[in-house]
């Protein structure tokens, strides 16, 4: 979700500038300073997305109490780890005496050359496409539901979640076919004001119904799903491709990080109510969407179509990093219509083969992500500072990267076992 959105960030991209060599910069000339209600905005809409719709179905698994403090911790080791990037392309600079770092490419470019520019790529290539892959997953899913009482119901000899995510390929690869996407800004703001207007309307829902029901809450789900629970509040607090870009264009640098830690505080509280909200209305009725336990009728048909469209319009924009990318390694820079349809045809193969949206999204979360949020940015920061930190600093990075190996492993297993458990 996003109004300034850059290529190889983890939020949707408008602007797409040619890359022909790995020294190059991923971003051209910052544009007009951001004032410090503008960068709040911009962060806010960079990092909140689609992962909210899970965390009340994760907090039934993990129950409130659980997933409360694990989503807290992570919000808090996110921004840490936002900062250690923010530090470390400060230090970098000051080296150089000028500014060419301006994502999170650069930073890997300038740490580790271009093989830690490749590791960074292939990252956030992975994190975006999950992400589309989950927002295919969403709007099948959630179409079955709104117009076929039945998931499960055939249509043409096929599931019906099987039709509409087909119905939705064509579109999809005439809006993926658009060279630039600037084109998509208004489409891009209008989707995130749907967004935040759908929140609010569930959250009102979710009080209504659990003052007529008061279902029987747990606090705590056992360790077999604390991975689990880890993977989707990491995939939620997935921003960090954008932090340095909006540090670069925000207009007071010395206030980005009361700023960023004032935005992932109040991102935490929404998160941590709506799941909350999502579970005491439901209790363990609670679905992997959140929209499909609001039942019947105009306002939640609304609702859940709204939602919908969001990630329909959001598809094209958040998949643009992965044909910079790819389009910079394949194709020298230069546009290749058949390659993108390609990724197209890949990313919505993979929905298929995907039953549930909180699945995937602690999948994506505890693979890709955890990398992409933990493990590089302390690795690149203690590449950087190894010199100049004491013991405690060069432990703090080493344990980042240990435990964000561990998180990522260990949650890519839970994950995997949820899904096939979901499958069999």
């Amino acid at each position: 979700m996003g109004f300034d959105k850059e290529a190889s960030s983890s939020s949707h991209v408008l602007q797409v500038p040619p890359l022909p060599r790995e020294d190059t910069p991923l971003l051209g000339q910052p544009r007009r300073l951001s004032s410090q209600s503008k960068t709040f905005a911009n962060v806010f809409i960079a990092i909140v997305g689609a992962g909210v719709l899970g965390l009340p179905y994760t907090f039934k698994k993990t129950g409130w109490l659980m997933g409360s403090l694990m989503l807290f911790s992570v919000a808090l080791l996110a921004y840490h780890c936002m900062m250690l990037l923010v530090f470390t392309r400060r230090k970098l600079e000051s080296i150089h005496g000028f500014s060419k770092i301006n994502s999170f490419g650069d930073l890997g470019f300038e740490v580790c050359g271009p093989l830690g520019r490749f590791a960074v790529d292939i990252m956030i290539v992975l994190a975006q496409a999950g992400f589309c892959i989950s927002y295919l997953i969403f709007i099948a899913n959630t179409l079955a539901y709104v117009f076929n009482a039945d998931n499960q119901a055939s249509m043409l000899g096929l599931s019906s979640k099987t039709v509409y995510l087909w119905a939705c390929f064509p579109f999809q690869l005439g809006l993926n076919s658009i060279a630039t996407l600037t084109h998509l800004a208004p489409l891009s703001i209008f989707a995130d004001v749907v967004d935040l207007a759908a929140v609010g309307v569930v959250m009102v829902e979710d009080v209504l119904v659990f003052l007529k029901n008061r279902p029987e809450l747990k606090a705590f789900g056992g360790f077999s799903v604390f991975f689990y629970g880890l993977g989707v509040a990491v995939y939620s607090f997935e921003g960090i491709g954008m932090i340095l870009p909006l540090e670069l264009e925000a207009k007071y640098k010395d206030k980005f990080g009361k700023v960023l830690a004032l935005c992932m505080a109040f991102i935490s509280l929404l998160y941590g109510a709506f799941g909350i909200l999502g579970y005491m209305a439901f209790g363990e009725e609670t679905k992997d969407i959140i929209t499909t336990n609001l039942g019947a009728g105009l306002i939640s048909t609304l609702v859940q179509l709204g939602l919908c469209v969001n990630l329909f319009i959001t598809f094209p924009l958040m998949m643009n990093p992965v044909y910079e990318v790819v389009e910079r390694r394949l194709c020298d820079s230069r546009y290749c219509l058949w390659l993108r349809w390609v990724v197209v045809l890949g990313v919505s193969l993979v929905a298929l083969l995907v039953p549930n949206f909180a699945d995937f999204l602690s999948l994506v979360g505890s693979s890709v992500c955890c990398a992409l949020g933990f493990v590089l940015p302390a690795a690149f920061h203690l590449m950087v500072f190894k010199k100049e930190l004491g013991w405690d600093g060069l432990i703090m990075d080493a344990v980042i990267v240990v435990l964000g190996v561990i998180m990522g492993v260990s949650g890519t297993w839970s994950s995997l076992l949820e899904i096939f458990a979901s499958k069999a």
